[in-house]
């Protein structure tokens, strides 16, 4: 299957999940997540005016930001350690992990000395599981009053990732966690403008995210393949 027929297969997937669940399809994004694919795949990707790029380890995205970081919009999606900021910093404009006050101070730090703001996601283990990075949902208001003060750090969503389930059906509930967390969170209005973005929903469950709210979807398999080069 070519590329322009699994962008075609993905976006009549969208389509449907928003038809079923009274949504608009224009307020979903897709995030092509090309850390398993070669620098030409993710050129491809631009090329076929898919524009959010997604990547999760700088050391795998260097050479690739280094060629095509001019074009498109690149979102850092995995674990962010705090030594790797200056590594991130202004040339990814989205960044989907932030899970901690040290990694929130040292994105104060140096989007103020780069004279920028920083757009992120909090990222919330709605799931529980030990393996999964995140704020545990009990925890993200005293967090966001702990960071009202970094002015170059824009909260504008939630992040969380499901467990993988051979039947898709069994991640609503996490999805479902992160949207009415969201609406609590809202209610409460610990953040100078409301949180609207959810970025939730992956290959294998990406049309149940969208039932539930997600505004992002970051699709790697499903869209660009496994495979280098692929």
């Amino acid at each position: 299957m070519t590329l322009q027929e699994r962008i075609a297969g993905v976006n009549e997937r969208i389509q449907q999940a928003c038809k079923a669940s009274g949504r608009n399809p224009s307020d979903v994004h897709v995030i092509a997540v090309t850390k398993y694919v070669s620098l030409n795949m993710v050129a491809s990707v631009l090329k076929a005016s898919m524009e959010h790029i997604g990547e999760s380890r700088w050391q795998d995205a260097e050479s690739k930001w280094e060629a095509l970081g001019d074009q498109g919009i690149w979102h850092f999606i995995g674990h962010l350690q705090t030594n790797k900021v200056r590594d991130v910093i202004g040339k990814f404009q989205y960044i989907h992990s932030l899970d901690r006050l040290s990694l929130a101070q040292e994105l104060q730090r140096k989007a103020k000395t780069a004279g920028i703001d920083v757009n992120v996601f909090l990222q919330v283990n709605i799931s529980g599981e030990d393996s999964k990075y995140g704020l545990a949902p009990e925890e993200v208001p005293a967090f966001l009053r702990s960071i009202s003060e970094l002015d170059r750090v824009k909260v504008i969503g939630l992040m969380t990732m499901a467990p993988f389930e051979e039947d898709p059906e069994l991640t609503r509930p996490v999805f479902r966690g992160l949207r009415e967390l969201r609406d609590q969170l809202n209610q409460q209005a610990l953040t100078p403008h409301p949180i609207l973005e959810l970025s939730m929903g992956m290959s294998n469950d990406f049309e149940v995210a969208i039932e539930e709210g997600s505004t992002w979807v970051r699709l790697g398999t499903v869209l660009v393949g496994h495979e280098e080069g692929s």
